[in-house]
């Protein structure tokens, strides 16, 4: 391809189908400067707010899952989905994308099935190792499907599939890294990462908190926690009352840049976050989210667990004494963590996000 291109991202609306469309975006500004990148999802919070502070335009569509007991649910569900793609296909004849990619999520499928209607060229990338629904159903059709796992179900004997790791976006807005409260953390410190997801956890925080009354007390100890938007007052407080040294907050924008700081991180097991746990060689505590399809997430987390990466530990069995003990064993023994990160990197693929945005452009990949 020559000259200018316009290209479409489809899908959104949580962190993990999020982000990895972000960082193709990245990785297509890169290759191709002057390039028109679009975004189309939902109109949820944290989708428009995320890409707006990264930089993105974006348009949503009415999209809804066709899923439900009633006759009458489902009925009003297809009736959405004839809704949004006459929504999608009106974005596509303005927009005049070159190229569309979808990257899961409900809101995608209208989309890439609209740009498949109207004879421009898709591709779809799959964050796990078992596809959502969404995306088992435009593997059927679309172009080219880009997978993150090599043995990715349903996907990894397709002729179209390319098995090119999950993208990771690159460090995002500065706002995060000139806050004053880094100034708070000491050189000393052993820094703790928390996070549930762009939408927080409350097992997680709940374990944290509990966690923390344990830790009360513990020198060169910095926890930063990402909370969602529910339990972050809460949370806060209880830290306050026990003098630990954090930052308590519902969401970070630059969580690349944070998992720099980090000593060890506490995290649910989805694909995008493993990719970015893989790509810093950070060690990590995985507690998988208990009601994801198809499990995917407890799969996920044993397949660091199995290279000695990461430790597990069920959500159903979560405690913030085990939790604890977990930490205050890993923060006394940097020789375990330091093997626990060279495993970690051993997984990453750092290069996924620009060899999706070199297909796209029809360039040779970098």
């Amino acid at each position: 391809m020559t000259g200018r291109r316009n290209i479409l991202i489809a899908g959104g609306k949580t962190g993990g189908h999020l982000f990895p469309g972000i960082a193709v975006a990245q990785a297509l500004q890169k290759l191709q400067p002057g390039v028109q990148i679009l975004f189309a999802g939902t109109n949820t919070p944290f989708e428009v707010s995320t890409l707006k502070t990264y930089g993105f335009n974006h348009t949503s569509i009415s999209a809804h899952p066709v899923k439900g007991k009633g006759i009458f649910t489902k009925l009003y569900g297809l009736a959405m989905v004839m809704v949004s793609l006459c929504q999608a296909m009106v974005i596509i004849l303005r927009f005049k994308p070159d190229f569309v990619l979808g990257v899961g999520g409900f809101s995608s499928f209208a989309v890439v099935l609209a740009a498949w209607i109207l004879r421009v060229p898709t591709a779809i990338q799959e964050q796990n190792a078992i596809p959502g629904i969404t995306n088992r159903m435009l593997a059927r059709f679309c172009g080219t499907i880009f997978t993150s796992f090599p043995s990715t179900r349903g996907m990894a004997h397709n002729p179209r599939t390319q098995f090119v790791g999950n993208p990771v976006r690159e460090k995002g807005p500065v706002q995060d890294m000139d806050a004053p409260w880094l100034s708070d953390i000491r050189p000393e410190d052993f820094i703790i990462l928390v996070t549930g997801g762009s939408q927080g956890a409350s097992s997680i925080n709940q374990a944290v908190n509990d966690m923390a009354q344990d830790l009360a007390g513990t020198k060169d100890l910095f926890i930063i926690l990402q909370t969602g938007t529910a339990d972050e007052a809460r949370i806060k407080k209880a830290f306050e009352s026990l003098k630990i040294r954090a930052r308590v907050q519902a969401f970070f924008h630059n969580m690349p840049a944070l998992l720099d700081k980090a000593d060890l991180v506490i995290c649910r097991a989805g694909a995008g976050t493993i990719s970015e746990l893989a790509l810093k060689g950070v060690p990590a505590v995985l507690v998988p989210y208990p009601h994801a399809a198809d499990d995917h997430q407890s799969f996920n987390a044993r397949s660091l667990a199995d290279t000695g990466a990461a430790l597990v530990m069920a959500d159903n069995k979560l405690s913030g004494h085990a939790l604890g003990q977990a930490v205050l064993a890993l923060k006394s023994d940097p020789e375990k963590r330091k093997r626990m990160a060279a495993a970690m990197k051993q997984m990453a693929r750092p290069h996924a996000a620009d060899h999706i945005a070199a297909h796209i452009l029809d360039i040779k990949e970098p």
